[in-house]
């Protein structure tokens, strides 16, 4: 079984096929599920003291923390389909 692995930011990688969402965390709702993922122990921060730019909900409700827009995690994702890993500058 081959793992897919995107790079959302800093070296810091996440599987695709455990992928649900990627959203903005602008929003009191989005702001309500990173609070319960950091009290539930599920909170992933890959932004290493930066602005949080995307939210990615995993399948297994994992919530990981990105300093990358969420259009660039997207584009990542589409440009790298078959996991291969690509030099690509992070945020």
């Amino acid at each position: 079984m081959t793992v897919h692995l995107i790079n959302v930011g800093f070296g810091n990688m996440v599987a695709v096929d455990r992928i649900v969402s990627i959203i903005g965390p602008e929003s009191a709702p989005i702001k309500r599920l990173i609070q319960e993922a950091r009290e539930g122990g599920k909170l992933i921060d890959a932004t290493y003291g930066r602005r949080t730019k995307a939210v990615i909900v995993c399948d297994s409700d994992h919530v990981v923390l990105c300093a990358v827009q969420p259009e660039t995690v997207v584009h990542r994702i589409a440009a790298d389909p078959q996991g291969e890993l690509a030099d690509e500058e992070d945020a």
